[in-house]
């Protein structure tokens, strides 16, 4: 059964939610409050849409994340690995392995200097320019003149890249640089000859199975099949994506104008008709940073003076106690309906994440740590203390995500049996860099590089001014294992470092991790969006799911 979007309506849903109606617009939003009282006259069931000359074409709400900045990829678009319009050198599978994309072939040099790509032949741009190893060198050499437009990709080990013929790439590095397979498959090319910088941050010519043919700011994406693609033809000839709020999305979901919807767990618990809720695996990990040193007055790297630590979570004992006494489990029911999984550390769909058994909700365990380390409730208040200083701190969440302030209340519920105080608040991500030296901060996390954890934990990137190190865990061994890991000259040997910097650093409890979350759809019974082909998605608020857009097909 397929049927017409009624244009207009859907035309008005989408003002509405670009309008901000909802109190829930923030960056990172994936849940609301109510919903419009006003959907669409009498289409009350969903339906794969038809469009205007019978072509097959859906509408889908995959979040606004996708709409945020430019598509262009030199400047960082689409690093995380969705390759629908541009195309990088590799990809990754459904078990989070590089496989060839653009290039067919790869190796490196005993050295671990100079990584060698051939390159898939019969390519072509949807433009219809042929694609080769020029177009290559082209982007890479783009994105190192201008690095600091591409906060995804550090090209800064790369020393130089040539073609050695029209399908052979060799990039040559100044010094071994073990997650560089992680660059080729997040860095996505674009072609030599058309590259506008301008022009591309709405409409990119790729090699990917879609090309954009309509961007309305804040407003849709109209995507249609790319007639040059090198793969096999997609199924849906034309995918319209909607910038909505998401009480407006689900409102329209309700009303049978979207054939796909995500949604945030607040809504996990309801139904629609004719269609099914589908929950998918991630890497997407939530944890919050602990500040590992005393309250006081350091210099940043930009020489100003900030207050960084905290007079609680600075105590290891505290910061263990909460680790192995509360329950992951009963937090996620709490705050996500049950979606999510609990989650020690990143996890084990990837290769090089330390995933340990583990065994939470050790209360008194937990509260022997603290009794031990002088933390006692001496005046029978519940919040346990030490030497004037009570057991609690601030936790935000930033961005206005509600999932992120359900999932830190849920926390400070239970971490309250063990008498810990904390008090969730809010803050914009400008404001993150002010507080998180200070305060715990609920974080997202979760790609395919082991990078993060660099991010996470080196010491050298500590009052940086963005969002590294925010705990400031300031460990040598750490440090060292990190540059280990990454001048490793073989992934084996990069993999046994990275997961060495996870168990050193999960020693010091810096991080509390929570839950690996679940992205949750609910997708038109008549769209099979090939759950087979489906990677695990990274962190990217909605938008992974076109991951696999081309092999979508309607029944």
């Amino acid at each position: 059964m397929k049927r017409r979007i009624a244009a207009m309506t859907l035309a008005m849903m989408m003002v509405l939610g670009a309008s901000g109606c909802s109190s829930n617009t923030a960056k990172e939003t994936q849940s609301g409050g109510e919903s419009p009282t006003e959907t669409a006259g009498e289409n009350q069931t969903p339906a794969a849409q038809g469009s205007e000359d019978g072509d097959e074409s859906i509408t889908a709400y995959v979040g606004t994340s996708i709409f945020d900045g430019s598509l262009d990829p030199v400047k960082g678009s689409m690093s995380y690995g969705y390759p629908f319009i541009c195309d990088a050198l590799l990809k990754v599978n459904p078990d989070s392995e590089y496989i060839g994309d653009l290039a067919t072939d790869w190796k490196m040099s005993d050295d671990a200097l100079t990584y060698t790509f051939t390159l898939r032949e019969g390519v072509k741009f949807s433009d219809g320019s042929d694609f080769t190893a020029e177009d290559v060198v082209f982007t890479y050499e783009t994105v190192m003149e201008n690095q600091g437009a591409n906060e995804n990709v550090d090209l800064s080990r790369l020393e130089s890249v040539k073609a050695v013929d029209d399908k052979t790439v060799e990039f040559k590095l100044k010094e071994p640089y073990s997650p560089f397979l992680d660059t080729a498959a997040m860095l996505q090319i674009v072609p030599s000859d058309a590259y506008d910088s301008e022009a591309f941050d709405k409409y990119p010519i790729g090699t990917g199975a879609y090309k954009m043919v309509q961007y309305d700011t804040n407003q849709q994406m109209i995507l249609e099949v790319n007639e040059n693609y090198f793969g096999e033809t997609p199924d849906i000839e034309k995918v319209t994506l909607v910038y909505m709020d998401s009480d407006a999305a689900f409102a329209a979901a309700q009303s049978g104008q979207l054939d796909i919807v995500m949604v945030g767990t607040a809504y996990a618990g309801e139904t629609l008709d004719g269609m099914t809720l589908q929950r998918f695996e991630t890497m997407d990990v939530r944890n919050i940073s602990l500040p590992v040193n005393e309250e006081q007055t350091m210099t940043n790297q930009a020489g100003e003076e900030v207050t960084v630590g905290n007079n609680a979570t600075c105590d290891k004992a505290v910061r263990e106690a909460l680790s192995i006494g509360i329950d992951r489990q009963a937090i996620i029911d709490n705050a996500f309906n049950g979606i999510g999984k609990p989650a020690v550390n990143f996890t084990d769909n990837l290769l090089w994440a330390s995933t340990d058994d583990y065994e939470d909700d050790r209360v008194d365990e937990a509260i022997q740590i603290l009794e031990d380390a002088g933390w006692k409730d001496s005046n029978g208040d519940g919040v346990r203390e030490k030497d004037g200083v009570d057991c609690a701190f601030d936790v935000y969440a930033l961005g206005g995500d509600q999932d992120r302030f359900q999932l830190g209340s849920a926390l400070a519920e239970d971490a309250a049996k063990l008498g810990i105080k904390i008090t969730m608040k809010t803050s914009t991500w400008d404001e993150a860099t002010k507080l998180e030296n200070s305060n715990g901060i609920v974080w997202g996390w979760g790609q395919y590089s082991p990078t993060v954890l660099d991010s996470m934990y080196n010491s050298a990137r500590y009052l940086s001014g963005g969002y590294d190190d925010p705990s400031g865990l300031q460990n040598d061994a750490v440090d060292a294992k990190i540059e280990e890991a990454i001048g490793a000259k073989t992934q084996e040997e990069a993999i046994a470092a990275w997961k060495e910097v996870q168990k050193l650093a999960d020693a010091e409890y810096a991080n509390l991790f929570l839950v690996n979350i679940e992205h949750a759809y609910f997708v038109n019974d008549n769209l099979d969006i090939s759950m087979d082909t489906q990677v695990p998605h990274p962190h990217g608020h909605g938008s992974p799911i076109v991951c696999n857009m081309a092999d979508w097909t309607l029944n």
